[in-house]
């Protein structure tokens, strides 16, 4: 939707839209998710609702000018509330012919198409497997609104006297494409410009070649002949306060943050690098000043028992990988299920199995979450909505783990990892409550006496006078913590462990229902299929269909009305990440004939087929 309104120039027209889609791609050296931050700052500082989707290979560096070697960065921002980084693309920036080939299909007819000329010789054409220059394709110029645009000798030329070689001075190519993609969608180069001078502040001719090519891109859409108009989209009404652009992985540190200073406990983070978890690891090893200890283990082992030991100690446990560090974290989770100690998981999944796709979101370690250890080994799982919903599940996880003194896994992805949306800083004194007592007095003091509510046993700091014990991965006798090989002690032992993650539930508020409270559809979801469902679901109820949603943060226990919801409606439709592993535990637990809406494609679900599913079972209801 777009109107018309005063001309920018005498003549240069204006159009105020809704919304729009914005992709920039490019090879893996050429800066896009650089470019496409920058942009994102610019829209946020505009005032708008945005999500993100960055999208990069797993190769440290994939030969230059290769299908294989794109890199992409993906935004979506409006006036009106965003859900999903978008579904197809209103502009495409392709800096050469693998970005062309392997993201043209994403444009809509009409789209916008902006390619840099420079990139599209022989050489790159056949690295692009391109028998012909595409850009010579009349049906091209058909289809999308199509500019050339030689970015990189207009890049060059707007440097020419600067002290830089050849190849530094190519390098600012990408400032240049967001210089003018920000002219056509009227964005404040400002927040750019700030962060050029910060980030080369002791290399100043770097700074002002990124400086005079931005300002290059930008002049170039608003003199040449071959932009005739630009847009503008309104500032998003937005609850008041200070925001900034959050990512998921961000926010996930900075719940812990929140959780330290809320429960005045250190917290200790063991760690081993892995894609996309990496950079939790890294935003937590900046804030040491709040109770943050990191630790870079050698191994997935060694970080997951360094947490353990933390907990022992009196500290909140803290550990973090993807799905095959997670797999091998497996002992050391059922230790501290046996132990009965507080302990954090962060499994940022991507797609698999094995390496598999190590750069691509996913989510299909539900199971492996529930499952995946030996013999019953229960712990409490939830997942964040949006990447700034890990924020509260971060510090949810904290204050579960400590109240109940149990693991408590959180399962986001690498889509909330690195995806970013405006997220409003809350104040820390409006957070539940996080207190914690260890146990200090000697009378009457077992390891495993329990408290009557959440089935807890005490928490013990190390050197307490009078309250030595003893923990570790044999099976406890109840109440002393005495080994025990009793078969009947070892049955109640198995079944008071799950007990006490059951009693999670008490935790969890009323679920909310995004729609009629009965109908013909109902629409679940969990982790970050929360943006796609709910545009679908919305998109569907405004033509009038009896459709209504609900997403999932707690995953085990499960919300004790989950069960009443399901059957108020006819159908249940549950998309997901994976090949069908929440609607099997829906089948399984609520004898319900749920259809599951599968892809696997590392990727984010688009809402465009959740909505065509969506009327696909309405329509066999019908």
């Amino acid at each position: 939707m777009a109107k018309m309104v005063a001309p920018a120039t005498a003549t240069k027209a204006r159009r105020e839209l809704e919304r729009a889609v914005v992709r920039f791609a490019g090879d893996s050296g050429d800066g896009m998710q650089l470019t496409g931050e920058q942009f994102t700052t610019e829209s946020a500082w505009a005032g708008n609702d945005i999500a993100t989707l960055p999208n990069f290979p797993a190769e440290i560096r994939a030969p230059a000018g290769t299908l294989f070697g794109v890199s992409s960065f993906q935004l979506q921002f409006g006036s009106q509330r965003v859900y999903t980084p978008g579904d197809r693309l209103d502009c495409l920036v392709a800096m050469n012919p693998a970005a062309l080939k392997v993201h043209l299909a994403d444009l809509k007819p009409g789209g916008l198409l902006i390619v840099n000329t420079a990139a599209y010789d022989k050489r790159n054409l056949d690295k692009a497997g391109y028998a012909a220059n595409p850009l010579d394709d009349a049906a091209l110029a058909e289809r999308y609104r199509l500019h050339k645009v030689d970015m990189t000798g207009l890049t060059l030329e707007a440097q020419k006297d600067l002290p830089l070689n050849a190849k530094e001075k190519d390098r600012t190519k990408n400032f240049f494409a967001l210089g003018l993609v920000s002219w056509i969608y009227t964005r404040p180069l400002e927040p750019t410009l700030d962060w050029i001078g910060k980030k080369f502040a002791k290399s100043k001719d770097v700074a002002e070649a990124n400086t005079r090519v931005l300002k290059a891109g930008h002049a170039f859409g608003e003199t040449a002949e071959i932009f005739s108009e630009h847009y503008t989209i309104e500032a998003a009404e937005m609850p008041p306060g200070l925001y900034r652009a959050m990512t998921g992985n961000r926010a996930l540190a900075w719940g812990l943050l929140a959780a330290a200073e809320r429960s005045q406990l250190p917290i200790v983070y063991g760690a081993y690098p892995i894609t996309p978890a990496s950079s939790i690891l890294e935003e937590l090893a900046m804030h040491k000043r709040f109770r943050i200890r990191t630790i870079q283990a050698e191994d997935e082992i060694a970080a997951v028992t360094a947490a353990i030991g933390a907990s022992f100690g009196g500290a909140i446990g803290v550990t973090g990988s993807s799905g095959p560090g997670i797999a091998l974290k497996g002992e050391g989770i059922g230790l501290a299920v046996m132990a009965e100690l507080p302990l954090v998981i962060f499994n940022i999944q991507r797609g698999g199995p094995s390496t598999g796709l190590p750069t691509k979101t996913e989510q299909a370690d539900l199971m492996q979450a529930l499952y995946g250890r030996n013999s019953e080994s229960p712990i409490v799982v939830i997942a964040p909505a949006t990447p700034g919903d890990c924020f509260y599940i971060a510090y949810e996880a904290v204050r579960i783990a400590a109240k109940y003194m149990v693991p408590v896994m959180v399962l986001s992805d690498g889509f909330l990892a690195n995806g970013s949306e405006p997220w409003l800083i809350p104040d820390p004194s409006t957070l539940p409550a996080t207190n914690v007592e260890f146990r200090s007095e000697q009378e009457g003091f077992f390891p495993y006496l329990r408290d009557p509510a959440t089935l807890a046993r005490p928490w013990v700091r190390p050197g307490t006078p009078g309250l030595e014990h003893r923990i570790g991965g044999i099976e406890k006798q109840d109440v002393t913590g005495n080994i025990s090989y009793d078969p009947e002690n070892h049955d109640h032992m198995v079944r008071t462990r799950a007990e006490k993650v059951r009693r999670v539930a008490q935790e969890i508020p009323p679920t909310s229902i995004n729609g009629a409270a009965t109908g013909d559809l109902l629409v679940v979801g969990w982790g970050s299929t929360y943006g796609s469902i709910t545009a679908a679901v919305e998109r569907a109820q405004a033509d009038g269909k009896s459709v209504a949603s609900i997403h999932l943060r707690h995953l085990n226990p499960l919300p004790p009305d989950l069960g009443h919801i399901l059957r108020e409606y006819r159908k249940v439709l549950v998309p997901e990440i994976n090949s069908g592993q929440l609607v099997r535990m829906l089948r399984a637990e609520y004898l319900v004939d749920a259809v599951g809406f599968n892809r696997v494609r590392g990727l984010p679900l688009m809402s465009d087929e959740i909505y065509e599913a969506i009327n696909q079972l309405i329509g066999e209801r019908q």
